[in-house]
């Protein structure tokens, strides 16, 4: 490196410049780290957005399933009580309306429901068994089934087509 150094007319002070061409390259080289983080942010935050985007519409599919859970949960053991009480005519109607109440935020007209009473199935998507009340035997089974659909659709690509929710739960008849 050259360095030249000059005297000030003041004695003991001196000043130490470079030459033209060091200045230049230490110029051109601290410019070349300038733009550094603000390309690395560019490159990587696509990348974040689709993960946090994932993550969250996985939270709200999880979030719809522990609805359901708890809804279906509430609704079997609804049918469980049943039996001895004469308000009820339909056990799955009942059961149907109970889990709606307690899943509000599901879409109604998405939901499909399949019971079985005593060991006697009734087809999918049923809301009304009038005959289910005589399968309601005290220490038998009364069983739920709800589907759901649900969607993992992150910017327009569904990672995860046909996914459905399906939460079953069996209570014996009291």
């Amino acid at each position: 490196m050259n360095v030249i150094t000059h005297t000030a007319a003041t004695p003991g002070a001196s000043i130490k410049t470079r030459s033209l061409r060091e200045r230049i390259r230490a110029h051109f080289r601290a410019r070349s780290d300038e733009g550094q983080s603000l390309l690395e942010f560019a490159l990587c935050a696509p990348i974040l957005l689709i993960v946090v985007t994932g993550i969250s519409t996985f939270g709200f599919t999880l979030n719809n399933y522990l609805v359901m859970t708890n809804a279906v949960n509430t609704s079997a053991q609804l049918l469980a009580i049943m039996r001895s009480s004469p308000t009820y005519t339909d056990p799955c109607a009942a059961a149907v309306t109970a889990f709606q109440n307690a899943a509000p935020i599901l879409k109604t007209t998405s939901l499909k429901y399949s019971f079985v009473l005593n060991g006697t199935p009734y087809a999918s998507n049923t809301t009304s068994c009038t005959s289910g009340v005589a399968n309601l035997v005290q220490g038998q089974s009364a069983q739920m089934t709800v589907t759901y659909p649900c969607s993992l659709a992150v910017y327009g690509a569904n990672l995860l087509p046909g996914c459905t929710l399906r939460v079953q739960t069996t209570e014996i008849v009291q």
